[in-house]
């Protein structure tokens, strides 16, 4: 019996680490698809040296759906922010009255028939407010972040838009002594701004998607467990 449960536990951490190779990464994606060009009738040039598609003035920049683009990569970001907050608030009451429509504090009750020689007067009315109030508030915030990453990806023009502009598409995958790194590029450029070395800046790319992952055991080093992550949502404290 204890053999079996041995082998059964064997059999589940191999088919766990076999998953872990295969899962896929969030955001990734998959790599861009080959939109094949319409084929047209090749008409045979008689005498000519040129072929009836290729321009005499045409540069060799992306332009139609599977071109190349070559993305220089250069991002640089920086926030920062710091709020503070403070208020103090004191305040004071005090009321009373000495007097009531001539009366006495003990409202003449001394000269009732039957009270007086038995009654000592008393501060039988003597309505007064007193009160004060303080509070004090005080909050200060501050927040930083920054990022950089730099690189160079080709991409692949998936579309032409209809003013012209190119949706490009690009992801590479590079793998060294175990360690997935995956980079991924989407977002849309105008040819007016591709050199004509047939490169561009990531600062040009509108809407741009850039991810960078990476999946292997420096990753999952650099997470917490699965244990002390469910902990850390179900603990109230």
């Amino acid at each position: 019996m204890k053999t079996f449960l041995l082998i059964l536990i064997l059999l589940c951490l191999t088919a766990c680490s076999e998953l872990s190779e295969v899962r896929e990464i969030k955001n990734a994606g998959m790599p861009p698809k080959y939109y094949p060009e319409p084929s047209q009738t090749q008409v045979a040039s008689e005498g000519s040296l040129w072929r009836n598609k290729a321009s005499l003035y045409e540069d060799k920049k992306a332009r139609r759906v599977n071109d190349l683009v070559t993305i220089l990569i250069s991002e640089s970001t920086s926030a920062q922010k710091k709020a503070s907050t403070s208020a103090s608030r004191d305040s004071s009451t005090n009321y009373g009255v000495d007097n009531f429509l001539g009366m006495n504090t003990d409202f003449n009750i001394q000269n009732l028939p039957l009270i007086n020689g038995f009654y000592k007067a008393g501060n039988v009315f003597s309505p007064s407010v007193k009160g004060s109030a303080k509070s004090d508030f005080k909050g200060d915030g501050d927040t930083a972040r920054t990022g950089k990453i730099t690189g160079t990806i080709t991409a692949k023009v998936v579309e032409v838009l209809p003013n012209g502009n190119l949706v490009i598409e690009s992801r590479k995958e590079v793998i060294v002594n175990n360690e997935k790194e995956i980079l991924v590029l989407r977002g849309i450029i105008r040819p007016d701004d591709i050199s004509p070395s047939n490169t561009i800046l990531s600062q040009y790319v509108a809407d741009a998607q850039i991810y960078l992952v990476g999946e292997g055991t420096l990753g999952d080093k650099q997470s917490q467990g699965w244990l002390v992550r469910f902990l850390d949502k179900i603990w109230p404290f």
